[in-house]
């Protein structure tokens, strides 16, 4: 019975921890928000960091997105060849990118790459206290520090998701009709046909919303960060993990809500 009533305990206590960061960080959103508008409007900040989080996520994104869509080539042909549809892989692989895959690889490497990279950088301003030192200069930190960050992973995560989806489809085009022989034009109509505007849309607005989800989560781990070196690491961690799992969580919810 104690052990029975010690798992509840300690059950109990990670729920209201859950619940408690959850607050925090929309909290930190509100706040990101009613900063966002005011004046002054530090363009330079919001496109050091746009460069920082897209520019520089391009090659992992092509990289990914390529050979995401020539796997999706190869096992949706061995699929549909058992049904004589092998000219049904142009437009699976099309839907597949623009819909889900596209937008969820993009932002999970984005999030590996510049989500962690936010953690840490705030972080180690947190505990070498140079976000103290703002506040006594009477400089807002969320202002300063956060809401570029934020702008910048809305802005940049569904154009590094167009990159994606393109050489998503490009990598299916090469494997689809020149390894395994698939009619070009019959690969490419079968795109055209399936593929519909608010596919791509929908792909685009998901890619937002993770972008606005892994730069949030990165700069409230890195914000909220104590503990010294270990403490920086330990936030770059949590940031990676709660990130990457917000979005796969949220990706469900934004399909059920689109599709």
């Amino acid at each position: 019975m104690n052990r029975f009533s010690g798992a509840l305990d300690r059950l109990g206590r990670a729920v209201l921890a859950a619940v408690e960061e959850m607050g925090k960080i929309i909290l930190l959103f509100v706040s990101v928000l009613a900063w966002m508008f005011r004046p002054p409007f530090k363009l330079r900040n919001i496109f050091k960091q746009m460069e920082f989080v897209g520019v520089k996520s391009i090659f992992v994104v092509v990289l990914t997105g390529t050979f995401t869509g020539m796997v999706m080539a190869l096992q949706g042909y061995h699929g549909f060849r058992m049904f004589s549809a092998e000219s049904l892989v142009g437009g699976t692989v099309a839907l597949g990118m623009t819909r889900e895959l596209g937008p969820v690889l993009t932002s999970l490497m984005v999030t590996a790459r510049a989500g962690s990279a936010m953690a840490a950088e705030l972080g180690t301003m947190r505990v070498t206290e140079q976000i103290d030192a703002l506040y006594v200069m009477a400089a807002n930190p969320v202002k300063h520090l956060i809401v570029p960050r934020v702008i910048a992973g809305v802005l940049m995560v569904p154009l590094l998701t167009v990159v994606s989806d393109f050489t998503g489809i490009l990598g299916g085009y090469f494997v689809g009709v020149h390894i395994l022989g698939i009619n070009s034009g019959i690969f490419i109509k079968n795109i055209t046909r399936l593929v519909e505007l608010n596919d791509i849309y929908n792909g685009l607005v998901k890619a937002a919303c993770f972008g606005l989800i892994l730069s949030l989560i990165g700069c409230y781990k890195g914000f909220n960060t104590y503990g010294g070196a270990e403490g920086v690491g330990r936030a770059t961690t949590e940031a990676v993990v709660l990130a990457s799992i917000s979005i796969l969580i949220s990706d469900y919810f934004l399909t059920a809500i689109m599709f």
